[in-house]
């Protein structure tokens, strides 16, 4: 399953109707009738989403959301708010209870689907960077000292610099932190003279149609700009332009004519969660410095790998969601060195760390695990979400040979992958221990070996 969703609805057919949407893109779903149910369910079974209708008994959506929100247990759990009799005033009041966003029925089901997949993906980066915390702590390292947290920094980018200048003239007295107005070109090429904003608030529409929606792409491909808040104003309310704008990576989007109150409120969530997230990701850097990562690659160590694999062990514990764990290794690599020296061998473990990384999620952890031989660690990903990337990170190491420029040479390299799933459910069995997991991905891997290397072999005696 992609994940599990908690729907609140009075109406079994309001109920239905959702569930069948959502087991389309193979989402699990849980039922709620009214606003305790919701509430006890939510605290019971934590499920990566609430949607709830607007109407629900029992205080209604807003209520719920507000509860959802107030406990330590649930506050980080995204809400959708859905209403079959939309208003303005009730959109702003799910909004401002800590609504993740708010859809008018009838739900269109690309667009539902495309604001499932955002909200869960913004919860599983938040979550891992809390686990990653979690095993710091473990391995015991001090919390750092909180840091000041400044006002976020806002930037507008509008068709016109009158517009432009009416956005900041609106929402300044709604905001906290300073605005600033961008062209497209002065977003892209300016920022890397200046702090980044920490949000955008863009119009889908610039001097061409659809122009912020290729912005969005460019912001996301910059390091400065990778993890801002976005937010597209879609005035013309064009048919596509909500999956488009979510699945390049805007956080909202907002339909209709440019309305302070709501772009706030919005705002407000959003920046609240992503300067969390910053500082749980600079604090986990500074807790961990150098103790916890290989000296040559970069990348986490055995002693890291073997915490957090127990910590996401017992992650899925909680959340009965399935997990895989990779072992590789360079094929030959002792060749290398002999006919190249070590330095060229080291120039080639640290590219292929590189190009490993450079294909896997930031929720996914990379190790160097001792001498040519990385783990991977996925979680909520099964056997079919394995395969796919085992696969992947298998041509990637061996498509092309590994350039050193420092030696003139071109070093063609493969890599052999054991793969050990563990699916969830109860039919699955007691949960591995860390140790179990590298033995069963370690014995894939010798499958690899044997049968002639650069192959994907699985625990139980698939391979590819």
């Amino acid at each position: 399953m992609a994940g599990r969703i908690l729907i609140a609805d009075s109406t079994a057919t309001n109920r239905i109707v959702l569930k069948v949407k959502l087991a389309t893109a193979r989402y699990e779903t849980a039922q709620a009738l009214d606003g305790a149910e919701a509430l006890a369910t939510a605290r019971d079974m934590r499920p990566d989403l609430v949607i709830v209708d607007a109407n629900l008994p029992g205080g209604g959506g807003a209520d719920l959301c507000a509860r959802l929100k107030a406990e330590p247990e649930t506050r980080d759990i995204p809400v959708l708010v859905i209403d079959g009799a939309p208003s303005r005033a009730a959109r702003l009041a799910a909004l401002r209870a800590g609504a993740d966003d708010y859809l008018a029925k009838p739900l269109d089901e690309t667009g539902l689907l495309a604001l499932v997949r955002a909200l869960m993906r913004t919860r599983a980066t938040h979550d891992e960077l809390a686990r990653r915390q979690d095993t710091a702590a473990a391995l015991g390292f001090a919390e750092p000292a909180m840091a000041f947290r400044r006002p976020a920094r806002i930037g507008l980018i509008a068709p016109t610099v009158e517009t432009a200048l009416g956005w900041r003239r609106a929402l300044g007295p709604l905001c906290s932190g300073p605005l600033s107005t961008f062209s497209r070109s002065q977003a892209l090429d300016a920022l890397a003279s200046r702090e980044a904003p920490d949000a955008f608030v863009i119009a889908a529409d610039l001097s061409a149609p659809g122009d912020g929606l290729r912005l969005v792409s460019e912001l996301r491909s910059r390091s400065a700009t990778r993890h801002a808040v976005i937010v597209i104003l879609d005035e013309a309310n064009a048919p596509g332009t909500v999956p488009m704008a979510l699945d390049i990576g805007a956080n909202a989007v907002v339909p209709g004519s440019f309305d302070a109150e709501e772009i706030a409120a919005r705002l407000e969530r959003l920046l609240a969660r992503k300067l969390e997230t910053d500082a749980l990701r600079d604090s986990f850097g500074e807790r961990l410095g150098l103790a916890l990562r290989d000296p040559l690659t970069g990348l986490y160590n055995r002693r890291y790998a073997g915490a957090y694999l127990d910590r996401m062990i017992g992650a899925a514990a909680a959340s009965d969601q399935p997990f895989a764990v990779m072992l590789l290794d360079l094929d030959r690599f002792k060749s290398v060195n002999d006919s190249f020296g070590h330095a060229v061998g080291d120039a080639v473990l640290v590219e292929a760390g590189k190009r490993l990384g450079a294909h896997l999620r930031e929720i996914d952890l990379l190790a160097r695990y001792g001498g040519e031989e990385f783990v991977i660690a996925l979680p909520e990903t099964g056997l079919e979400g394995a395969s796919i990337a085992a696969e992947r990170l298998r041509r990637v190491i061996g498509e092309a040979p590994i350039a050193v420029a420092s030696h003139g040479l071109e070093v063609p390299v493969t890599i052999s992958i054991g793969v050990a799933v563990f699916a969830g459910g109860a039919e699955s069995g007691d949960l591995p221990s860390p140790h179990d997991l590298i033995e069963r991905a370690d014995a894939a891997l010798y499958a690899s070996k044997s049968d002639g290397r650069n192959l994907v072999s699985f625990a139980g005696g698939r391979a590819a």
